[in-house]
């Protein structure tokens, strides 16, 4: 996929499908809108992400949204996530409801990855900061991505270990993707260097601008929002799972 994609993505009992870039970036803005199936969707998964699991199975960055299908009724539920160089044995979810319902139309899911922080924003919102530093060091997203929009059965994952399966009596579930937008640095061979600075703070440069270096208030201002009304599940509170909190969740 490219620039000004769109797509109708289709689950089905036969299988799942998505789209990939044609290109790996390294730092970007990546957004998609994207319109969600409608009516019973327990276990259906509908992801936009960037990963490298292709090049590097046992080291690989990630950084994802996923969106949840009904369980019961419920509405969808909003799900972030992100690993780096493997550390997948730490899952860093956080889970949200959304204010809206995002079957009626379309709302846009975007990334911001740089030098200085990972921003999840949902229609421009952001949701969720990861900020580049000595305790996020070893697990940040370090190298070149390719950037995926997927649907997929995930009864066995999202739904209690299957107690709210796919019911494929529903079936076709079609999500719309559109508007795609990814802008950042293209790397066109594996090891090859990014082709923009990880540390410049050019005005001009739509990766590494000074107003891609830190939240602005306002950002700051729907951040709090966003976590404080609708965040129902985040990693760093879950002690159950962990009896010793990632460092980042220390801080």
């Amino acid at each position: 996929m490219h620039n000004g994609s769109s797509a109708d993505l289709t689950l089905d009992k036969s299988s799942g499908s998505g789209l990939a870039s044609k290109n790996r970036y390294y730092y970007g803005f990546f957004s998609a809108a994207i319109k969600l199936p409608a009516g019973f969707t327990s276990g259906v998964v509908v992801a936009f992400y960037l990963s490298n699991a292709d090049l590097y199975p046992h080291n690989h960055d990630e950084i994802d949204f996923e969106l949840l299908g009904h369980e019961k009724g419920r509405d969808w539920v909003l799900q972030t996530n992100m690993y780096g160089n493997g550390s997948v044995s730490t899952g860093r979810e956080e889970k949200f409801y959304l204010w809206f319902d995002p079957t009626l139309q379309f709302h846009e899911y975007s990334i911001l990855w740089n030098n200085h922080h990972i921003v999840f924003l949902v229609d421009n919102i952001p949701v969720r900061e990861v900020i580049h530093n000595t305790a996020t060091a070893s697990v940040y997203p370090s190298k070149p991505m390719s950037v995926y929009t997927t649907i997929w059965d995930a009864s066995q994952w999202a739904t209690n270990g299957g107690k709210y399966p796919v019911n494929y009596n529903y079936a076709p579930f079609v999500a719309s993707v559109g508007e795609l937008e990814l802008e950042g640095c293209i790397v066109h061979q594996k090891d090859s260097a990014p082709a923009c600075s990880q540390s410049s703070l050019s005005s001009l440069d739509p990766v590494e601008g000074e107003e891609f270096a830190k939240l602005s208030r306002q950002q700051i201002t729907g951040l709090d929002w966003a976590r404080g009304k609708h965040m129902f599940y985040s990693y760093c509170k879950d002690t159950s799972r962990y009896k010793v909190l990632p460092p980042e969740c220390r801080r």
